[in-house]
């Protein structure tokens, strides 16, 4: 079988939008705007699932909101907390796709680095026993509250980079940037924040993420 390489497998032609701005030239059929297999990218693609992928963020917000009011569920608090975490690093990567073409692109990335490097530090002192941590990393249980504050500073650390992208990066309202360096603070001062603090951090990180994920969907055309 063979394939032309302006042409898919099924014999549609292939669309595929210009490297330089992700999208077909404004004015331009796509119908009429070919690009070979050979040149093809893949950025249309790539910005679409970051733009969805956004609305993590409001989710994990509200999930961690909940688990700082303190609201017994069924599952119990872990998983409540293990699934806000995961939803907001599916956001927090997405956001970092969306701000690549900006000029704040390295601040984004290396805010997005740390925030990963902090939560990998995290997973496993939430979800351990406090003994089992401790054999784990070779500390003693009075110590791991430390490392735990610890990898909470190093996750607002770098969520407070992102927002800084995001309030340089001129692609959408720097409002949002704002309000997520504020939910950055509230959230990485950790067990040392009074009790009200980081469930303000979850409203304001809502509505950060709310604003990113509306203002982040009209970057891309939707078709």
């Amino acid at each position: 079988m063979s394939i032309s390489h302006r042409q898919t497998a099924s014999g549609r032609p292939l669309r595929v939008a210009p490297a330089w701005v992700g999208a077909a030239p404004a004015g331009s059929s796509a119908d009429h705007y070919l690009l070979p297999v050979r040149d093809a990218v893949w950025i249309w693609s790539v910005r679409r699932f970051a733009r969805l992928a956004l609305w993590a963020l409001p989710a994990a917000a509200v999930l961690y909101g909940w688990f700082t009011l303190g609201v017994n569920v069924p599952p119990g608090p872990l998983p409540v907390g293990l699934l806000a975490a995961w939803l907001a690093t599916i956001a927090l990567i997405a956001l970092a796709g969306l701000l690549a073409g900006s000029r704040t692109r390295r601040i984004a990335m290396t805010g997005l680095l740390i925030a990963l490097a902090g939560a990998t530090l995290l997973l496993p002192l939430a979800a351990l026993p406090r003994a089992t941590a401790a054999d784990a990393v070779a500390m003693t249980p009075a110590q791991i509250p430390m490392l735990v504050e610890a990898a909470c500073a190093v996750s607002g650390a770098g969520v407070l980079l992102l927002g800084w992208a995001v309030f340089r990066s001129k692609l959408v309202n720097p409002a949002d940037g704002v309000l997520l360096m504020l939910a950055a603070v509230a959230l990485g001062a950790g067990s040392y924040a009074v009790k009200p603090l980081p469930t303000v951090g979850a409203l304001l990180l809502l509505a950060a993420g709310m604003g990113l994920a509306w203002t982040g969907g009209r970057l891309v055309p939707s078709s």
